[in-house]
This record gives structure tokens, sequence and C-alpha cells, in this order.
């Protein structure tokens, strides 16, 4: 039986539904009351607390979260070992999970991410809503193992395989939805405005027929999705890149968007080339022709932001927006190097996201985070900050992930403390990598040593959707994923 879905949220920085759906509250592990757990170290504001003991109210939420109790109280459900809060997945596209590993050959003479783009494009072109529902609820499980309890899904993937539009214009986005209750996870469903081939380009390309969607549409879309009141869905809004879409259309959803709180993201500065045709275009750099248009606010996320110039994070700084770096998916299509040190010494937000879904783990994105940086300027643990009290390189990447990982999806509150989700990761110390590990290294360990099981448990608005490494529907998600791996690529 499919894990129930994540409870109605309270914390959510976008209007909250009004109704849940049918399916709240259902499930063999569906919470119907307070509940309290107890942890022998958990991972609040501040770092590593001993003794914690933690309530869940009947909304799913932590209404307490109290360090230094020695022992368990009865009825506390003793945890059996340490507690992490469980991360944001920044920026998801989940159809390319199907191509994951897949574009790994070369026949020519040269291979970048334009020539990967137009093979991933054939997925895109190809994969129906059963398929597509498949292939999430095999992500999104990986995604819950890989420590992850929300997914913000950038779904430009709007129409039919031959561009006409579904009877029901959500019709791909609900396959989204219903993996992510099937698996158990959170997400924040973004449609894409996306309506143009590039710079100066009057339309889409033939290939791109399926993503076809102007700023009135995509925010119909955001309704729709709000209204619906499915337990754990956000909405969001999103603006596929500058190429993309004309700037009289992201002007038109900004004022759509006035006084809705909720996330807005947008890729950009990902390529070169992508700098250089919107300098071409625009006379700007792509942040700074943001920046310059007045659209940046606390509710924007820039994704990747790969090439920048110092003028450009001071203006994202300024803002208040924030910034989703994608370590893995850059490294797999050779993007080049963020100046991360630039957006810390900034103070602007990073939340990590998995992209393209070459990678599926938060550890693995933190540990490439950092090693890029290694890598690009010769220095080690260039995430550490002693200064500020903070010394472990894993605990400022996963704080810094943390808090800007909640505003990502939309949420105001996110962590092991009270008015957040209780979404939370129980560290599995029978792990190979954490055997012997002392607790004030615990942290680094699980994202500077591998490769391990580290997550015994996970938890998503407080409902067990993990226990000890198993999953109740493990199975009948795999099976639908094998059969749509072979439609896909089958024959």
């Amino acid at each position: 039986m499919p894990a129930p879905a994540p409870g109605d949220a309270s914390d959510r920085v976008a209007p909250s539904p009004a109704a849940a759906g049918p399916d709240a509250g259902t499930g063999p592990t569906a919470q119907t009351g307070p509940r309290r757990l107890w942890a022998p170290r958990a991972w609040l504001p501040g770092g590593w607390r001993t003794g914690v003991l933690l309530s869940i109210g009947a909304d799913g939420h932590w209404s307490a979260v109290q360090p230094g109790v020695a022992e368990p109280p009865p009825d506390a459900e003793r945890l059996p070992g340490p507690l992490l809060p469980g991360l944001v997945d920044a920026h998801s596209h989940a159809f390319q999970r199907a191509f994951a590993g897949l574009a790994e050959r070369r026949e020519q003479d040269g291979d970048d991410f334009w020539g990967w783009r137009d093979r991933m494009y054939r997925v895109a072109g190809r994969i129906t809503p059963p398929q597509l529902e498949a292939v999430a609820a095999q992500l999104y499980l990986e995604l819950l193992r890989g420590g992850y309890t929300q997914v913000c899904e950038f779904h430009y993937l709007q129409h039919d395989t031959d561009g006409r539009r579904y009877a029901d214009p959500l019709r791909l986005g609900w396959a989204l939805a219903d993996a992510a209750a099937a698996a158990g996870i959170g997400l924040t469903l973004m449609p894409v405005l996306y309506e143009r081939a590039g710079f100066g380009a009057p339309a889409l390309r033939e290939d791109q027929r399926r993503f076809a969607a102007d700023a009135d549409a995509v925010w119909a879309l955001r309704g729709v999705i709000e209204a619906a009141g499915r337990p754990g869905l956000d909405a969001g809004v999103a603006i596929h890149s500058l190429r993309a879409a004309a700037p009289a259309s992201i002007q038109r959803l900004r004022r759509l968007a006035e006084g809705w709180a909720g996330p807005i993201h947008v890729h950009v500065a990902e390529q070169i080339a992508e700098v250089e045709d919107c300098l071409a275009a625009t006379g700007r750099r792509p942040i700074d022709w943001l920046a310059a248009e007045g659209l940046l606010d606390a509710r924007w996320q820039l994704v990747h932001a790969t090439h920048t110039v110092p003028a450009e994070i001071d203006a994202v700084a300024a803002a208040g927006a924030g910034m989703v770096i994608c370590p893995t998916t850059e490294a797999n299509l050779g993007d080049g190097f963020a100046d991360v040190p630039g957006w810390w010494q900034a103070g602007v937000p990073l939340a990590i996201g998995s992209d393209s879904h070459v990678g599926r783990h938060w550890p693995e994105e933190l540990r490439w985070l950092d090693y890029g940086q290694r890598l690009r300027l010769r220095q080690r643990n260039l995430a550490a900050a002693p200064q500020a009290g903070q010394p472990s390189s894993a605990g400022r990447l996963f704080d810094d992930a943390l808090r800007a990982g909640g505003r990502a999806a939309g949420r105001a509150h996110w962590g092991l403390l009270p008015g957040a989700r209780a979404d939370a990761l129980v560290v599995d110390r029978r792990s190979s990598h954490l055997l012997g590990v002392p607790d004030e290294a615990l942290l680094d360990a699980v994202v500077f040593s591998s490769p391990g099981r580290p997550w015994r448990d996970v938890m998503v608005a407080g409902r067990w959707v993990v226990r000890d490494h198993r999953h109740p529907a493990a199975a009948a998600i795999a099976q639908a994923f094998a059969a749509a791996m072979d439609g896909l690529w089958g024959g």
C-alpha cells in the first residue's frame, strides 16, 4: 500500500488551501493525534543537542522541541539513532529521471550542454502521463531515501505529445502530484512560463511543443493547484529562463503575482552562451537584467547562477533573493563552477537541487558543492566558518541548505523547530561509513564519507514513510518504473 501523502501545512508562505483533499489522514501510518519522539541527539538550530523530546501535533507539525531531556518519557517513542531534519530538493525535472545515465556516450568530436539538451528533448517528446507518474514515483522514493522530504518540481512538460492541450491542462501536473502522494514526499509544483526557443525567436521549436505556457496560463495553473487542497501539495511559479520568455511576459507574470507570497524560480546564467546571448539581446547580463528590471525580491530563487560577476551577487543579496545550486547536474553537464564563496560572503541563501537526477542524495550534492570549490581554488574546508562558530564544513553546508531550502519551497518554517512540518531523518549508526565515528563528527562523515545508507527511517508530516530502510510501496513503484522505462527505451 502506498505511504500516505504528507499532511496539510499551516506554515506555507503562500496562502493555505481551505480544505484537505479526500485522501487526507488515510493509510496505515496516519497520524490522528499528538505524539512524542525522543532522540539521543538531534540537529537543532545551532547544531547538535542531546536528549531531545519532540512533540507532533495533529496537524503533522512540530508543536514543541525540547533539548536536555535525559530520558524519554513513558509515552515517547525512543528513536534508535540521531535525528536530522529532512532537506528540500529545491530543483527537479522529474521526467529526466528516465534519462539519468543514458547520455554518457559520445559518437562525435565534442559534446556539451546543448547536445545533451537535444537528446533530453526526445524523452520529453514521448513520455505519457502514466509513464511520467511511474518515473516520478520512483524518483520521489529515491529522493526520500536520499534524505529529501520535499521537492520543488520545475514543471514545464504541459501538453500532449503532439503539442495539443489536454482536456485537463494539469494532466501531467496531477501525475506528479499522484506520484508524490504514492511515495509520501511533499511537493511544491511550479508551472513554468515557456514560450520561445531563444532570444529573438518568435516561438518554440517543434521539439519544444509540449512546453508552451504564457504568463496567464501559468498563473491559472497555480490557482488550480492551490485550490485543490491536496495534502502535501504546495504551489509556486517559474520562468524557464530569459531566453525562453519575452520581457513583456515576465513582467506580466510579475504583475499577476503582486501580493502573492509563493516562490518564483528561474533558470539563469547556467551557460556562457546564455550570458553572451542575453548581453547581445538586452545589453545586460541575465542576473543584472533581472535586478535592473526590479523583479527580484525574497520570493525569487535563481537556479544555477553559474556565471556571475560580483555586482550581480551583490544585487541578489540586496533584493533578498535566493540561489539554488545543483552540483551533480552542473558537473555532469559541464556547466562550470559557481562563485560559491562569493554567494556565501554576500549572505545569499544557498539551496540545493538534484535537477536532472544523476544524483539523488543530498550528501552527494553537498559534498560536490564543496569539492568543486576545492578543485577550483586548491584549498580545503572552504565551507567551514570558524569565525562564526561553525568549524564543520558539513555543518555549514547543511545549515545553509536547510535554511534556504524551506524558503525555496515556499515554507516559512523548516527544520526541527516548533511550527515547522514534522519531517525528520533517523541516522543509521549501523551504516558502514558511520561505524566508530565520534558524535561530534557524525554530520561530517555523512557528507564526506561514502558510500553508505545513512537514513534508517524517514518521517514526513509526522508519518513514517520509510522504516528500517523499507518503504511499503517500493516493490510496486519499482515494477511500474521498470515497465515505463521499457516503454520509453525498449524494443
